[in-house]
């Protein structure tokens, strides 16, 4: 492991307690609920149709229309594939709606990456998940498995959705939103998930953040954003560690309820780096 990967490790881990000094170090995100921060995108009716940009390659294509098909089956939201609108390399978020890439993004640590832009404190207006080739290319990583968990994993999180277990060593919940060291059973969402979405998205806004543009009033360097590298996502503002494994969230405050937020999953200890 780099000592560059390392010292980030020790910084996370000291700001997460600065920050967040009761969190529970495993168990559901919330309760019996596991609801990121209450964000969520913004929309007038149910189910919503929410476009999910194409900026993988063929190795990726399955896993992604896999993905796409598992989230679909909620009865609150639609996903539905379109052309890539950016590249796969930067990954820059396109205004209400999710870009999903993938790229050798570098023996940086982590694994996948899903970032939601916020504005009005709760609404995302944007989204975009990143999946780092230079572990997927390992022995370890370059599994089915490991692939839809990611995947459906950090997807899942670009509609508000959190952990509903943050324990690497214990039992699966069959789910891809548990973390886990054997990710056999855990590739995609299971009932718990699709009912916490209908009551993340049970209620109806007045106005839409789903295929619209930015609101007026975001700053300039906010709409451009390229989060590439660790010190672009911002102080840490949670963090769980388990052994050999970790997770973090980073968030970037611009000001009047606009932010954003980084959910980092990291590669494990022995991936090869």
């Amino acid at each position: 492991m780099s000592s560059r990967y390392k010292n980030f490790l020790m910084m996370g881990l000291v700001l997460a307690v600065a920050v967040v000094p009761t969190l529970a170090s495993a168990g559901q995100a919330t309760g019996e609920t596991h609801s990121w921060g209450g964000y969520h995108w913004a929309r007038t009716i149910n189910p919503f149709t929410l476009k999910v940009g194409d900026n993988v390659g063929t190795a990726w294509d399955s896993y992604l229309n896999t993905t796409i098909s598992d989230w679909t089956s909620s009865t609150v939201l639609n996903l539905t594939k379109v052309t890539g609108g950016t590249t796969a390399r930067t990954c820059k978020a396109t205004a209400g709606r999710v870009e999903v890439c993938n790229s050798t993004y570098g023996n940086n640590g982590w694994l996948g990456i899903a970032g939601i832009s916020i504005t009005g404190g709760t609404h995302i207006t944007q989204a975009y998940v990143k999946l780092n080739d230079t572990y997927f290319n390992t022995a370890m990583y370059n599994t089915p498995a490991w692939r839809n968990l990611v995947s459906c994993q950090e997807v899942g999180h670009t509609f508000g959705l959190d952990h509903q277990d943050t324990d690497f060593n214990n039992a699966n919940l069959n789910t891809c939103m548990d973390y886990t060291n054997d990710p056999t059973s855990n590739q995609h969402p299971n009932t718990h998930d699709y009912a916490e979405l209908v009551t993340i998205y049970t209620h109806l806004d007045t106005t839409t953040t789903v295929g619209s543009a930015l609101p007026k009033g975001v700053s300039p360097a906010m709409r451009n954003l390229i989060l590439s590298n660790v010190e672009q996502w911002g102080p840490v503002v949670k963090s769980v560690k388990k052994g050999n494994a970790l997770f973090t969230v980073h968030e970037q405050d611009f000001g009047n309820g606009n932010k954003v937020i980084t959910h980092v999953f990291w590669a494990l200890d022995n991936a090869g780096n």
